[in-house]
């Protein structure tokens, strides 16, 4: 009996249906495996796209989408650089991931016979860009594709969950908000009679991402995802344009209108950040303008997300001296544990083809009052910060030694023809077309021998009631009245050594104070009266060439300075970030009286517009 007993268990898990087991047969099947992902076809039409497509493709091979089930449709032609051997040899190198590849290249003719220059859009090229297209939504749909996803070679698409984001939303035309650095974006809020843009107020909220979803708008361009599922969507057409279109013949703009007459909807969503892409340069514009314009594309994207960029059949940059007439040595100054400021830095000169020092910050935490002792500092007598009333912090006595120390290395290089110097910090943007402008600025002060010993490159005027004094016959620059901030200057070896001799360890107060001071523009006389001698020749560029990365208040921002211990108590701590300091905030508007509207302005200032169009 007890044998009897033992064995019981082992009959009934015998006979006891399990998992994925029945009593009949219909009940024995697996559970039902997943849908397979939709079919895209990811259409490509690029000209003249060399300097982005490394990029550009990069982002294509990192999407998060089956590649298996993407058909590649791309286009090239009408070169002058070399993008149809890059698209080439991307394209052989990935056939075998994707689902099919259709390669349409076409080396001859090189330009457009009515168009003046490669970056002018004329009706030749419309027809064209607009047939190509027309041709990859019939082969979309010659493949029973559920979905067209139509990008320009310029767009980077950083969000790797794009598609199915885009998928998700259920519309048969949405794009995916794309960041630029101006308030231009990837679709209009507004659209009149003609066809031709429309401001309205809905715009910017929507661009700024006050107000978040998918919005239906009139006009999407650039990246958009197209279901062809959709019934609707056997309606629309690129090419030729609508029986009753009398619009411009605009390849956006035709589309648009296509939309409209299927009674469809366009859509742009700004739920999450999507991707990037450059604000386009003007008709008459160079081929190396656009270049330089995409450069800064990629910095505004390491400043904001840090991504690490995998680079497709990337050449190496060649890095050049550094304005060798002129500039010899640019210092870049950089806390040693701020290691992901030190490479965002080094990636943003070195896709610009600059060179730089490193200079090791010196690290107001780490010093102690020996050290300071042994270096006979002293705060300057009555000192106090004007938003807080406190004293000196050790953060910001160790940035005055950080560029105290780089005074002292110009000084001695003189031997070596150190000259001009350019000294930055790691927390700034660089504006577009920054190197340009730079050695612009410095031909130009060089060519009408202007007596200058530092120059600001970026700065915050403290000074807001009135203009600034313009410097004749030389664009884009100004006399600088009283500022903060020492993000980025230019100093003469006189101007270092006008700093040194003053002997500001003696009586110390933050470099961007000193700096007013010794051009004898500080509002504080008191502190003036401690320094005799306040001749340096300060200017500034007008607009300025970068700004913060981050300011007061901002996600992600850290002042070194700000948040630290009074200079000499190391038990006094300060709370000065989280009181959001008045010093690091953002530039106000400027009232009208003292906008420096008088400065002469170079033509390159008009090609980077902040506009929405």
């Amino acid at each position: 009996m007890p044998r009897a007993a033992s064995l019981l268990p082992a009959l009934l898990v015998l006979l006891l249906p399990g998992p994925g087991r029945g009593y009949f047969p219909e009940e024995r099947w697996s559970p039902e495996s997943p849908l397979l992902a939709p079919r895209v076809v990811l259409a490509v039409v690029c000209r003249n796209s060399a300097h982005s497509l490394p990029l550009f493709l990069g982002a294509i091979e990192r999407l998060d989408y089956p590649k298996d089930r993407v058909a590649l449709w791309v286009a090239t032609d009408h070169n002058i650089d070399n993008t149809t051997a890059i698209l080439r040899d991307w394209l052989i190198k990935v056939q075998n991931d994707y689902h099919y590849v259709e390669w349409r290249p076409q080396e001859e003719p090189r330009a457009f016979e009515d168009e003046p220059g490669p970056k002018h859009w004329s009706n030749l090229r419309y027809e064209h860009v607009m047939k190509l297209r027309q041709a990859a939504l019939e082969s979309a749909r010659e493949m029973w594709a559920d979905y067209l996803l139509v990008a320009d070679c310029d767009n980077l698409l950083t969000n790797t969950d794009t598609l199915w984001k885009l998928m998700s939303e259920n519309k048969t035309i949405v794009a995916p908000m794309l960041e630029s650095r101006a308030a231009y974006s990837n679709f209009w809020c507004g659209m009149t009679s003609q066809g031709y843009y429309k401001r309205t107020p809905a715009y910017m909220p929507i661009r700024k991402q006050e107000q978040r979803g998918c919005f239906a708008v009139p006009m999407v361009h650039s990246t958009y995802l197209v279901d062809l599922q959709k019934e609707a969507s056997r309606q629309l057409a690129f090419y030729p344009p609508h029986p009753e279109y009398s619009w411009a013949l605009d390849d956006v703009i035709v589309f648009a209108y296509s939309a409209r007459m299927a009674d469809v909807q366009m859509y742009v969503c700004n739920k999450e950040t999507y991707g990037y892409f450059p604000v386009p340069v003007r008709s008459h514009a160079t081929l190396q303008d656009e270049v330089e314009s995409f450069v800064h594309t990629q910095l505004e994207i390491m400043g904001d997300c840090m991504h690490t960029w995998k680079r497709t059949l990337l050449p190496a940059a060649r890095v050049r001296e550094f304005f060798s007439f002129v500039c010899t040595q640019v210092f870049m100054i950089n806390l040693v544990r701020r290691s992901d400021r030190r490479e965002r830095m080094l990636r943003s000169l070195y896709e610009q083809e600059l060179s730089c020092k490193v200079v090791a910050a010196v690290d107001g935490k780490a010093l102690n009052k020996t050290d300071i002792e042994s270096m006979r500092i002293k705060m300057l007598p009555g000192y106090k910060d004007p938003y807080h009333s406190r004293p000196l912090t050790k953060g910001e006595l160790g940035c005055f030694l950080s560029h105290y120390n780089i005074w002292k290395e110009v000084r001695h290089s003189a031997d070596r023809g150190l000259q001009t110097s350019l000294v930055i910090e790691d927390d700034l943007r660089f504006e577009v077309f920054f190197k340009r402008r730079l050695q612009t600025l410095l031909q130009e002060v060089t060519k009408h021998k202007l007596d200058w010993d530092l120059i600001y490159i970026g700065r915050k005027r403290m000074q807001v009631d009135h203009q600034e004094k313009s410097v004749p016959n030389i664009h884009n620059i100004v006399e600088a009245d009283y500022s903060y901030w020492t993000l980025g200057y230019l100093l003469s070896l006189q101007g270092a050594q006008k700093l040194l001799r003053a002997e500001p360890l003696s009586k110390l107060l933050p470099v961007d104070e000193f700096l007013p001071v010794m051009y004898n523009k500080h509002p504080v006389s008191e502190y003036m009266g401690h320094f005799e001698v306040r001749d340096l020749r300060a200017f500034s560029a007008e607009p300025l060439l970068v700004y913060p990365t981050h300011y007061t208040g901002d996600q992600g921002y850290i002042s070194d300075t700000e948040t630290s211990v009074v200079w000499d108590n190391e038990a006094l701590k300060t709370d000065w970030d989280r009181a959001k300091s008045r010093k690091t905030q953002e530039q106000g508007e400027l009232s009208f009286e003292a906008q420096n509207s008088d400065v002469l302005q170079s033509e390159l200032e008009n090609w980077s517009a902040r506009d929405e169009l």
